[in-house]
């Protein structure tokens, strides 16, 4: 098979929602039609003692949510399909926007009960600067919920898309007998779920006149759905695969990932539509998929996913050329060579070490601690960096220290690899001495996981003690002149902290305090994200 050809196949895809609209759930049953597994786990369903596929770390079977992005890749209908599932909870949300870079379109999920919910507002908004194509997945109709032409209806006013329902659910309120298929013109009608979602729900096809679908229906749920598609007809959206790919059209589904209601209709659409892997925007102009030389670059980083072995794995998205075991590429960040061995591919936490790989594909490469997220590879005879990642400035902070002296080492071990990860961000406050360290996230939750994982992994107990700021901003000053707490009118009113990078940075309880600050050094620019590497750009 050709480059092209290998590229024309992949889809790679993360699927973003709010917490609890079904995220997880959904994955698992793409996971199930896929073939990838044989059984679906359930986040919450007491009904089976498994946990779903891709939530893999304890923490997260304990808590019933996702904490960190996991990698799960299949094969389907031809297709080689590169899942990211993310995070839904907002506290987790960094890492959702760095996979994000990652991808080529986004599923996003809502439930029908609540419609478009917070974060799924911030998490579109990112999507949409990006261009990236989304799919909308409108999910629990098991339960009741809003009415279908209602939901369209709020995605468009909401967040500003238009929308194309591919499909239409016929019945009524958590009692839908199938789905009518907009493209094909015809119906599909599911039998009982028997199996509590657990394996792939049954169905028959019918076309849209067989008399059949009114005796299996009734005529009042027929004329009601002869009624809504009319109006969809006439004042509805005009399909664009253009638009789609543009990000400027969603096509969306109705079904339910629990009773696996419409589940395999939407894969397989999804798959028909979605686009191939995209170009990348580098310092050396636009980079195609099918450029014969090699390139990718890290979106994750993830320590301990074996806890018996402590190892450490870098995520490559790969962007153009082939990637083969072994090879030798350039490391843009320590500017040497470097041999990858041992790639792997994954579902989950489970893993197999593979050959080769192309553009969209995923793989992991065992980390000795040189790589950092947003790291640039490439063929050692075409030397350039992709696009840098943003850092977004974290909402809580806090002092953290080990109790125990003893375990010093272990500890700053575990802080350092942690915010590698960029599950924090890490901070040394001038001045201070070196027993404690000052540590930012987007939200408390993850000063929980901070906690749960120090311990569990790296066998630390720690002190916490929360800070009362809320607000960071990087600081320069636009004369060139260094920034230092002497030098910054007003530096008392906040914390002073250095970045891993020895950037100046200023914590303040408030934007009130902020401003007073930015009224008084009129040199001073005070910014709400950072890129590493800017110099290339």
């Amino acid at each position: 098979m050709t480059l092209t050809e290998e590229i024309n196949k992949r889809r790679t895809f993360a699927i973003i929602s709010h917490p609890d609209a079904g995220k997880t759930t959904l994955t698992e049953k793409l996971l199930l039609y896929g073939g990838a597994i044989h059984l679906a786990g359930s986040i919450k369903s007491r009904k089976t003692q498994r946990h779903a596929v891709s939530d893999w770390m304890e923490i997260e079977k304990q808590r019933g949510i996702s904490v960190t992005s996991s990698v799960l890749q299949f094969d389907y209908a031809g297709c080689r399909i590169n899942i990211l599932d993310t995070p839904g909870h907002q506290d987790f949300s960094e890492d959702t926007y760095r996979t994000l870079m990652a991808v080529d379109s986004a599923v996003m999920i809502l439930d029908a009960a609540k419609g478009v919910e917070a974060q799924t507002k911030k998490l579109f908004k990112v999507c949409r600067e990006r261009r990236i194509p989304i799919f909308t997945f409108i999910n629990k109709l098991d339960r009741y919920g809003k009415v279908p032409l209602d939901l369209l209806d709020e995605i468009e006013k909401v967040l500003g898309i238009p929308t194309y329902p591919m499909n239409f659910p016929i019945g009524t309120d958590g009692k839908y007998l199938g789905v009518f298929d907009r493209q094909r013109n015809q119906i599909e009608l599911f039998a009982d779920d028997t199996t509590h979602g657990q394996k792939e729900r049954a169905s028959e096809i019918f076309a849209a006149d067989d008399e059949e679908v009114i005796k299996r229906i009734g005529q009042e749920n027929f004329d009601a759905l002869q009624d809504d598609l009319m109006l969809l007809d006439e004042a509805g959206e005009v399909f664009d695969k253009n638009k789609v790919d543009a990000g400027e059209l969603t096509p969306t589904f109705f079904g339910s990932a629990m009773t696996n209601f419409g589940v395999q209709n939407f894969l397989e659409e999804y798959l028909r539509l979605a686009p191939p892997p995209a170009p990348r925007l580098s310092s050396d102009g636009i980079i195609e998929p099918d450029d014969d030389k090699f390139s990718a670059f890290v979106f994750k980083i993830q320590a301990n996913m074996n806890p018996a072995h402590r190892d450490r794995l870098a995520f490559i998205r790969i962007c153009s050329g082939k990637f083969e075991r072994n090879m030798q590429v350039w490391h843009a960040a320590s500017d040497k060579l470097i041999k990858l061995s041992q790639p792997q591919q994954f579902l989950a936490q489970d893993r197999q070490i593979i050959d080769e790989a192309f553009p969209g594909d995923i793989v992991g490469l065992f980390d000795p601690g040189i790589f950092g997220i947003g790291d640039t590879l490439t063929d050692a005879a075409h030397k350039f960096k992709f696009e840098d990642f943003p850092t977004f400035p974290p909402e809580k902070f806090a002092r953290v220290q080990a109790k125990d002296t003893m375990k010093r080492k272990q500890f700053a071990k575990g802080i350092e690899q942690l915010t590698q990860e960029g599950a924090i961000q890490l901070f040394n406050q001038v001045g201070a001495g070196t027993e404690s360290y000052v540590v930012g996230t987007v939200g408390t939750l993850q000063f929980e996981v901070l906690q749960y994982r120090l311990k569990s992994e790296y066998g630390v107990d720690v002190l916490l003690t929360m800070l009362p700021f809320e607000v960071a901003r990087w600081l320069k000053f636009n004369d060139g002149v260094k920034v230092t707490p002497a030098s910054l009118r007003g530096a008392d009113r906040g914390m002073f902290v250095l970045d891993r990078q020895e950037n100046p940075v200023l914590l303040v309880e408030n934007e009130w305090a902020l401003g007073w600050i930015s009224d008084n050094n009129p040199r001073l620019e005070m910014n709400a994200t950072h890129f590493l590497n800017t110099d290339i750009y």
